[in-house]
């Protein structure tokens, strides 16, 4: 029976980490509308400017497994009160900056503190909340996630304009720093369930490098860069295997986690579910612009259908699946994202805008059914001492599959369009485009529905 102690305990806990969850998807949905400003006063160029964006991204993606596992060791309460501190110092030089370079490393910083608070968010949740109440805490956490990317854009943009873009990164200040005083106040206890064992270093080495070439070549296909970082990026995924199959403290326990059904297979459909869907505001952004010629407040408005009902549905779904086993609720829920995606394959110049809403209505609602039951499920299905490795891991499919989802486009749009600058003169070909790549996302979420059901029953 829980105590007045564990009660409030636990609330403190999904407050700080809820707070947390809000903080880093906001900041990075706000600083993408705020690039053309960064880019008019730094004058960046093209590359230049994604790498604002994807060294955030590729730090998160290189330092989480290594991170969570580090937290599990030494502390996940440690790891994430200082992965808040550095995000949040981070921001405050990034808002100070004075030239390009030296926004993107404080930019590569801030992407280290978020995967310091990626890895180990989720796990304290899972370490508080016993397996009857956790799919609704988790639920609330990705609520907040979402809450985050809806209200980055609008924000971001209202106070790039009316206060210059350094204001997206002082407002993460205070609520930074309100976030540390809560910790400090207020949690006493740290968790350690791995406690004692050694820090695997090279594992972790192998690991970030290996996915800093994968990273890299996803988003630079189809140049021949891009395909050197892969080739460059499965040497050091074969060279990670052959540690962590041998080093008594591997960062991530390979033949463990493989042999563990319900893990592996929640986590490719983390993957797959990422890959298939990330890409889709980017794409439907063109189109209400330059194919409907909607000006980017009304697309917004349009486009924020999706995350405000996945907002709505993500705690109920992961409440349910406190109930209901995980394994139905979220491969449910990948149908139907299948079935929306799948809609948008038939989209024309003509398309009603009701029914693209309807179409994000169902992709949100989809998607909240997922999203939490499919985190319930990765953080029920390992040992307390994984916690951290398993949060890690999840946020790494994310991310992957995000980087992932915009290398599909990529390279579709370079075969289809080339390099020609999207306008209404390329009208045909980016729906030819558009039409390719939704059929490849829906076939993409067709074999995620399989590996969603492949994971077995998460509870006995």
């Amino acid at each position: 029976m829980s105590t007045t102690t564990d009660v409030v305990q636990r609330r403190i806990v999904l407050i700080i980490a809820t707070l947390a969850a809000f903080l880093t998807p906001f900041m990075s949905s706000a600083v993408n509308i705020a690039l053309p400003s960064i880019a008019t006063e730094f004058a960046l160029d093209a590359v230049s400017l994604s790498l604002v964006a994807s060294s955030y991204l590729l730090a998160t993606a290189m330092f989480l497994v290594p991170f969570g596992r580090y937290a599990d060791i030494y502390g996940r309460k440690r790891i994430f009160t200082l992965g808040v501190i550095i995000f949040t110092v981070s921001a405050l030089l990034a808002a100070l900056a004075t030239s390009g370079p030296m926004l993107i490393a404080f930019r590569f910083i801030e992407g280290i503190g978020s995967a310091m608070i990626y890895g180990t968010g989720i796990a304290m949740i899972t370490s508080v909340f016993p397996p009857e109440e956790r799919g609704q805490a988790l639920g609330v956490n990705v609520t907040a996630v979402f809450i985050g990317l809806t209200v980055g854009p609008f924000l971001g943009g209202y106070l790039t304009e009316f206060l210059t873009w350094r204001s997206i990164f002082l407002t993460n200040i205070p609520l930074g720093i309100y976030i540390i005083y809560q910790v400090r106040r207020h949690l006493d206890e740290e968790w350690a369930d791995a406690r004692g064992e050694k820090f695997d270093v090279p594992g972790s080495v192998f690991y970030s490098v290996m996915l800093l070439a994968v990273m890299f070549g996803l988003s630079h296909l189809p140049d021949p860069g891009g395909v050197v970082a892969l080739i460059i990026g499965v040497v050091f995924a074969g060279a990670f295997y052959a540690w962590e199959t041998r080093t008594p403290d591997p960062v991530l326990n390979i033949p463990l986690l493989a042999s563990n059904r319900a893990f592996a297979f929640s986590n490719l459909a983390a993957l797959i579910n990422f890959s298939a869907t990330f890409a889709v505001a980017f794409l439907l952004s063109l189109y209400l612009q330059v194919v409907r010629g909607f000006d980017p407040g009304t697309a917004g408005l349009i486009l924020i259908t999706q995350p405000i009902i996945q907002a709505i549905f993500a705690t109920p779904a992961g409440k349910l699946s406190d109930r209901v086993d995980p394994q139905y609720v979220a491969s449910a829920g990948m149908v139907f994202i299948t079935l929306g995606l799948a809609i948008f394959t038939f989209l024309t110049p003509e398309t009603p805008i009701p029914n693209i809403i309807a179409s994000l209505v169902l992709l949100g609602f989809g998607y909240a059914l997922f999203s939490s039951p499919n985190m319930n499920a990765i953080m029920t299905s390992v040992d307390r001492s994984l916690y951290g490795v398993a949060s890690g891991m999840l946020a790494t499919m994310r991310t992957t599959g995000m980087m992932l989802s915009l290398a599909i486009v990529t390279v579709i749009f370079a075969l289809l369009i080339g390099t020609t600058q999207i306008g209404p003169e390329v009208q045909a070909s980016f729906m030819a485009s558009l039409h390719v790549t939704f059929t490849v996302f829906t076939i993409l979420c067709t074999f995620g529905v399989f590996a969603s059901l492949a994971r077995g029953r998460v509870r006995g």
